[in-house]
This record gives structure tokens, C-alpha cells and sequence, in this order.
């Protein structure tokens, strides 16, 4: 589409800042693999040693799977017809695909934006790695899930937040005033966002500076532990409780426990606050890869490089889900499922956790085929409910796919 080519480019294809509409569609095409261009940001270091390759199926094997991937049918879930696996691609505006099959790759492509060497915004898929750090804590003892956050987080005693233990928190359970429909301009998503700006406040303002400001005015509604609510500031104060049981940020701890030992490919990055907070709830850019050997260790409970990162009960209180009876039906393609620790627990026959950001990023880890899939996308709206009709299904039938395939 030509958006930030020539020098300079021309006046009508440029996406800046303080430009707000630098997300809105399509420039969101772009700025979705360089965020950091237009915010700042702090790094998630790979470190200094070499890079861990992955696991390729052999050349001619790998061209095969892909072209019967790709011509793989599937029925989405609302009245669209049949569709194959290829031209769903281009229906959720898909800018990165990797798959997994028994901890090989068996599927890459690259559209969109994204190449090989790029990192591309995973969104609210940055939730997921902040419940990760928190549940291995939790495994560790570091963090106690029983304990009111308020006595790990003093500041937050005037805040809805106080009264809430850690395990609601990080299972999104608590009862807080807050809205978060993009579709209206007054939800309090906004308001959250003018407060994590890193840019100058406009004249007037007298709302929060970051993060950490904005959560300890958080108001109560409703009671804690009855139902969940999908609401991002939870997320932050998991940040917050993780910096604040470790001594590092999520950043840094995701380095130092993630990115670092898994042998990651590239650096990611995290945008951040008017005070170098980083974004824990859905901050994180990062590569194809990187993100697919997140999916790994998930898949093999905390194993990868026949190294132990993190104990197996991590991913195994995880695969274990939260209450079913409080999900409720927001997501009309996940009734029956839970959700925990940050992480959606799936419904059906296959046993399927998954990490999803808004216009279609998603790891998506069946323990029962043996399949991990990560895709990074730039879809129009920002709703998952949009995507999953074309998504659940393509990913369904794309595991049972493989799991024939092992039988073979």
C-alpha cells in the first residue's frame, strides 16, 4: 500500500505520531511491525548467545504439509461458505503464520508487513506472558495467590483492587467499574489509554500519569470472585504484583527467565509509560519465532532445548482452566470455556489454551494434536469475536489435519 516508502515519503502515505490515527485501518497494515517508531518502548533482551534453531520437517516433507494445509476446507461458524485454509489467510488480513507439529515447523509464511526478521504487535497476547511470569511465581512461592493485593501493593488501598486477591486478579474475576468497548469513545479504555500516553499531556489535563496512577483509582462494581470479566487493567496489576515480587519488570523478567534461555532469534520490545512502566497488558512486539517457541514451552510444560525453563505445574494449572460456570457468554464461540492466569482455556473435544490479542493475534496451543499455531494479523476491527468464525475452525480442522498425519 505503499505507507512510509520514499525520502521522504509522500505527505498523503505518512504514519506519525501525534498522529492518533496511526491504528486505525489500514495504516494499522503498517504500524502494526513498528511500534516502536511511533512510541517508546523498552527492550525484552535476547542477550548475547547464539540463537537456538528450530526443528524443520525435511524440505520436501515441509513442501507437501503446507500445500495440503493450505488446501485444507473448513465451514466458518456463521453463514460464509466453505473456505479453504489459504484463503483464510487473506480473510483475517494475516500478516505472519508458523505451525507447529510435534515441536517441528511444518507451516511458515509471511504477509503482510511482517518478514522474516520483523517483529509485529501481539496485543493483548502480551496479557498471557504477564499471567505466565505470575504463575511462575506462584509455582515458586515468590508470589501468593491467596494474599490481598493490597498487602503486596499498598499504594492500590483506595482502589477497587485492594480487596481482591492476587489468583482473582490474574483469573479476571474482580468486580471493577470499568468498560472496555472500543466501539464507544467514552469507555473507560480511553481514559486508560490518555493516562498511559508517554506523550505530553494536552493542556488541562488533571487525569493519571501511567499506569500504576490510574489502577489505585479504580472503582469497585460488583463483588470479586463472582464472574469474569475481561478487562485489561487487571492484567497491569499483574504486571505491578509481578515487579513487585521479583524486583524486576515485566520486561526484564521476561528476559531474564524467557527470552534469554529459550534461545530467542530477536529481541521483542515492550511499549511503555510516561515513566518507563512497561505495557503488561498488551504491550509486546516480537517475532514469528519467538513467539512460536513461547508456544513451545507451553506445549511442553516449561521444556525447551531439553531444558527445564519453569516447573511443568505452571502450564499445568493453566491446561487446568478456571471456572467454567463463571466464563459466561461474551464470547460466543468460547461458551463452555475458562479462563486463568491470563491465558483463554478452550472448549471441545481437544484439550486447547491460547493466548489472543485484538485484530487477530493468537498462540494457540492443542496439547491433543500436538500442534502449536501462532498468526499475527492485522484485521480491521478490533474484536476477536469478528475473527473467531473463520479462525476456531481453521485452526480445528488444521489440528485433526496433523493428527492424522502422526497416524500415517
Amino acid at each position: 500500500m505503499g505507507w512510509m516508502q520514499g525520502f521522504p515519503p509522500p505527505p498523503d502515505k505518512r504514519i506519525t505520531q501525534p498522529d492518533s490515527v496511526y491504528f486505525s485501518f489500514p495504516k494499522l497494515r503498517w504500524s502494526v511491525c513498528h511500534m516502536r517508531q511511533l512510541l517508546p518502548s523498552v527492550e525484552v533482551s535476547r542477550g548475547l548467545g547464539n540463537a537456538v534453531p528450530l526443528a524443520y520437517a525435511p524440505g520436501s516433507e515441509r513442501q507437501r504439509m503446507e500445500a495440503e494445509i493450505d488446501a485444507l476446507v473448513f465451514k466458518p461458524l456463521d453463514e460464509r461458505a466453505p473456505m479453504t485454509w489459504e484463503e483464510s489467510l487473506g480473510v483475517n488480513y494475516t500478516d505472519g503464520m508458523l505451525v507447529f507439529h510435534d515441536n517441528r515447523v511444518v507451516y511458515e509464511r509471511y504477509l503482510g508487513c511482517l518478514a522474516e526478521d520483523g517483529q509485529h504487535a501481539v496485543m493483548s497476547m502480551t496479557k498471557s506472558l504477564t499471567g505466565l511470569l505470575a504463575q511462575m511465581l506462584v509455582a515458586e512461592g515468590a508470589l501468593d495467590e491467596q494474599a490481598l493485593v493490597v498487602d503486596l501493593v499498598p499504594e492500590v488501598a483506595g482502589s477497587a483492587f485492594a480487596d481482591a486477591t492476587v489468583r482473582q486478579v490474574m483469573d479476571m474475576t474482580t468486580g471493577l467499574h470499568y468498560s472496555e468497548d472500543y466501539s464507544d469513545p467514552e469507555a473507560d479504555i480511553w481514559k486508560y489509554s490518555a493516562a498511559a500516553s508517554p506523550l505530553p499531556k494536552p493542556a488541562g489535563y488533571t487525569g493519571p500519569n501511567g499506569y500504576f496512577e490510574y489502577l489505585q483509582q479504580v472503582r469497585p462494581e460488583g463483588r470479586h470472585g463472582e464472574a469474569f470479566h475481561y478487562r485489561t487493567v487487571n492484567a497491569d496489576m499483574t504486571g505491578w504484583l509481578v515487579a513487585r515480587a521479583s524486583g524486576k519488570s515485566v520486561a526484564e523478567l521476561a528476559s531474564e527467565r524467557l527470552w534469554r534461555p529459550m534461545g530467542a532469534e530477536q529481541s521483542g520490545y515492550m511499549l511503555v509509560d510516561g515513566i518507563g512502566t512497561p505495557y503488561a497488558g498488551g504491550g509486546l512486539s516480537a517475532g514469528l519465532r519467538d513467539l512460536g517457541r513461547l508456544g513451545l514451552l507451553m506445549l511442553n510444560e516449561g521444556e525447551i532445548n531439553d531444558e527445564q525453563l519453569f516447573p511443568a505445574e505452571v502450564v499445568r494449572h493453566i491446561r487446568g482452566g478456571g471456572d467454567p460456570s463463571k466464563f459466561g457468554t461474551a464470547y460466543p464461540a468460547l461458551i463452555g470455556g475458562s479462563y486463568t492466569s491470563l491465558w483463554w482455556v478452550y472448549p471441545g473435544e481437544h484439550e486447547v489454551i491460547a493466548a489472543r490479542g485484538v485484530h487477530g493475534q493468537t498462540i494457540y496451543v492443542d496439547f491433543t494434536a500436538r500442534v502449536v499455531i501462532v498468526r499475527l494479523a492485522s484485521f480491521p476491527k478490533p474484536s476477536n469475536p469478528l475473527i473467531d468464525p473463520t479462525s476456531i475452525p481453521a485452526f480445528q480442522v488444521l489440528c485433526r489435519h496433523l493428527q492424522q498425519h502422526q497416524r500415517r
